[in-house]
């Protein structure tokens, strides 16, 4: 996703452990509260409107609109949600066919009909939308409604990861009345036809979700009734969970408050539960080849050379993260360990060799730059922790250099920056979405990657395979020429942290292919 916050996005998830922390144990529910549950995030939506936002709304998105396909409790192969079936209907691999689920209305009472889909994707690929998630349909020439409920796709180049754009938010389907073609909504309501109905909505403090009566989909929710709360700061949050006043946290516990629950453990503290799953949010620095020194390969492969991942994870983030060496995380089809393979363990004798057999014999002095506020604190403990690494080879002379997030991106998209820190989450769990945002001309990080083999034939034969196992020979090459070109450096994964009382259930269920919260897998024991 075009940096969902720096926070998220899509590998195959693990049961959660079994963490059993900290606080005396509450009475339990009463009767009218036994079907609800109140969760606690950082992370608030910036719009209500899917045609708006590219980010961390979609964990808002995905509970109250539908989409033509969804993801499942198991596997990464995407299903029909409102559709009844999908798929494609030529050779080439450009005409894509949905037929809807009969009987389909809004929470308005307006029907769900294949107009109504076209007005939804016609809307969110219209230029008068920048903010929003226009660049992944970049591939989609035209939609057409044949009838009362079937549409077609129709793609400008073949395209198998199209089922799984139609499995993300970005695809949401909303009423026409309510979600004029012209313009975004800009009201606090929102109509669609997700499994929940949004009951209220305060900007920045909560949204209440409402079990949707109407709804029609695969979905079986557990529970009537779901209070959002968002929280600017991870210490009050935590905080009322050990209060009881939330009975969840998703998104937004620092490293030290994870280590705080897991230390718990040992206490033998029974009445909270920390969940831990593989997560898909990598972290990642990016070169510009415009720009000295990152435009010569050797410094690139240098600092590839450096690099102590396994360090930066135990003493920036006490191993609530995973050093990465692709930028495929492990747990999606088709990683692999192309940096590590082509570089091994850190070493300073090797890259001092690298730089020399280019020439290069002085000190490089080198910019670094990162954001402000975007990831959290731990940023600038990363960046300094890279900083010291690198000097440490006495090869490198590095400053420190960071913005305000706003200020931060406008430079990078402008090419101020030589080597800069970004954060990515996937937008749907396919190895084709850690790479192809990345490479070519206007990618997602606004420094031009020119490698035709990777942007003519690797990708592009990548996307002609449905069978998306079959894609994993394309992806290790990919992955092999982007190591050696070492234009972006992947530096750690993010693990997933769930933090919950005792009494609620369906964690594990509760986060898809996609680490996107589906609200209506938790539940009470209590009330079951």
């Amino acid at each position: 996703m075009f940096d969902r916050n720096g926070l998220r996005k899509a590998a195959a998830l693990t049961l959660p452990l079994a963490l059993v922390t900290g606080r005396g144990s509450l009475p339990g529910p009463s009767p009218d509260k036994a079907h609800t549950l109140v969760v606690g995030t950082t992370s608030a939506p910036s719009s209500l409107d899917p045609a708006a936002a590219w980010d961390g709304s979609w964990e808002l998105y995905r509970n109250i609109y539908q989409t033509l396909m969804t993801l499942p409790n198991t596997g990464t192969s995407p299903e029909p949600d409102a559709a009844r079936n999908c798929g494609f209907t030529d050779a080439a691999g450009k005409v894509y066919r949905c037929v809807l689920r009969k009987g389909l209305t809004f929470s308005s009472g307006r029907p769900l009909d294949a107009e109504a889909v076209k007005h939804s994707f016609d809307r969110t690929v219209s230029p008068a939308n920048p903010s929003g998630p226009a660049r992944l349909l970049s591939n989609l020439a035209r939609v057409e409604a044949k009838g009362a409920r079937t549409v077609v796709f129709r793609l400008r180049k073949p395209d198998a990861t199209f089922p799984f754009i139609l499995s993300t938010p970005a695809t949401s389907l909303v009423d026409p009345r309510d979600h004029l073609r012209s313009g975004l909504s800009r009201s606090g309501t929102a109509t669609g036809s997700g499994p929940y109905t949004l009951e209220s909505y305060e900007p920045g403090e909560r949204a209440v979700l409402a079990r949707n009566p109407d709804y029609r989909g695969p979905a079986r929710l557990r529970n009537d009734k779901v209070t959002i709360r968002y929280y600017e700061r991870s210490t009050r949050m935590a905080g009322d969970l050990k209060a009881g006043r939330i009975d969840l946290t998703y998104r937004g516990l620092t490293p030290s408050q994870i280590t705080a629950f897991q230390d718990a453990v040992t206490a033998g503290d029974e009445s909270v539960q920390l969940s831990e799953m593989t997560g898909s949010e990598i972290h990642y620095l990016v070169f510009n080849p415009k720009e000295k020194p990152a435009a010569e390969p050797a410094v690139r492969r240098a600092i590839a050379q450096l690099v102590d991942r396994e360090k930066l994870v135990r003493e920036v983030y006490d191993r609530t993260a995973e050093p990465l060496y692709s930028m495929v995380p492990t747990g999606v089809t088709g990683h692999t360990n192309a940096f590590l393979d082509r570089y091994g363990k850190p070493d300073a004798h090797k890259a001092r060799r690298t730089l020399r057999d280019a020439g290069i014999t002085r000190k490089v002095r080198l910019t670094l730059w990162y954001p402000r506020g975007r990831y959290g604190d731990s940023t600038r403990r990363e960046f300094a922790e890279l900083e010291q690494q690198l000097e440490d080879s006495r090869l490198f002379a590095v400053t420190l250099r960071s913005r305000p997030w706003d200020a931060f991106q406008k430079g990078y998209l402008k090419g101020e920056y030589p080597v800069f820190g970004r954060g990515w989450s996937a937008d749907f769990p396919d190895a084709d979405n850690y790479l192809t945002p990345f490479v070519g001309e206007g990618n997602a990080v606004g420094t031009p990657y020119r490698n035709r083999r990777l942007t003519e034939e690797l990708l592009p034969r990548s996307r002609r395979q449905t069978d998306r196992g079959a894609a994993g020979r394309a992806y290790a090459e990919a992955q092999r020429l982007m190591a050696d070109d070492a234009r972006l450096l992947p530096l750690w994964q993010g693990k997933v942290y769930i933090a919950s009382e005792k009494d609620v259930a369906g964690v594990e269920w509760a986060i898809d292919s996609s680490v996107i919260m589906r609200m209506w897998e938790l539940y009470k024991k209590s009330s079951w």
